[in-house]
C-alpha cells in the first residue's frame, strides 16, 4: 500500500492505479523517490512505468544483501525518465533461502548485464532471463562473492 505522504507524486500515484497490491511502502528522501514493489510484479510495474510514464532508461540494477535478516535480498532498480529529467528507484525484497525474480530483460535490454552481475555476485537467479551466467568470476567459480556470508580468508568450502 502507498504511504499517504507519497500520493503527492504523480508517479507513485499512477502505479498505484495501475495494481495498488504492487506497492508495499516508499518515500521521498534526498529528492529522491523510492517505492517497494512486491517482487512477485516487478516486471509488470517495470513495463507500466516504461510504456506508459516514459522511464525509458533503466540505469542500474543491483542488490543489497541484508544478512542475516529476512527476506534477504534486496533487489534495487535505478530508473531515468528522460523526457521529464525524473528519476524513480525501485526496491523489491526477496528470500535468502530461494533467491528468484523475475527478470526485466523483457522491458529494458539493458537490464541483460546487470542481472548477469547481481547473479554473479550475489547468486539471485532472474527467471525468464536470456543468458544467465557468470559475468565477472570464472565459470568454475564457486560462490558469490558478495554475500556477506561468503568466506573472505582461509580456503573457500
Amino acid at each position: 500500500m502507498l504511504p499517504d505522504n507519497l500520493k503527492e507524486y504523480p508517479v507513485a500515484a499512477a502505479v498505484e492505479a495501475f495494481d495498488a497490491d504492487a506497492v508495499t511502502g516508499g518515500k521521498f528522501e534526498f529528492s529522491e523517490l523510492t517505492l517497494e514493489i512486491l517482487a512477485s510484479k516487478i516486471s509488470s510495474v517495470c513495463g507500466f512505468l516504461k510504456y506508459d510514464q516514459k522511464f525509458i532508461r533503466l540505469s542500474t540494477v543491483t542488490a543489497v544483501d541484508r544478512f542475516p535478516a529476512e527476506p534477504r535480498f534486496e533487489l534495487v532498480y535505478h530508473l531515468h525518465s528522460i523526457d521529464r529529467n525524473e528519476r524513480l528507484r525501485l526496491k523489491a525484497r526477496i528470500s535468502g533461502a530461494d533467491p528468484v525474480i523475475e527478470s526485466v530483460t523483457g522491458v529494458w535490454r539493458s537490464a541483460n548485464w546487470y542481472e548477469r552481475e547481481v547473479f554473479d555476485l550475489f547468486g539471485v537467479r532472474f527467471t525468464n532471463h536470456p543468458d544467465l551466467r557468470r559475468i565477472l568470476m570464472p565459470d568454475d567459480w564457486e560462490g558469490h562473492p558478495l554475500r556477506k556470508d561468503y568466506p573472505i580468508t582461509g580456503t573457500r568450502v
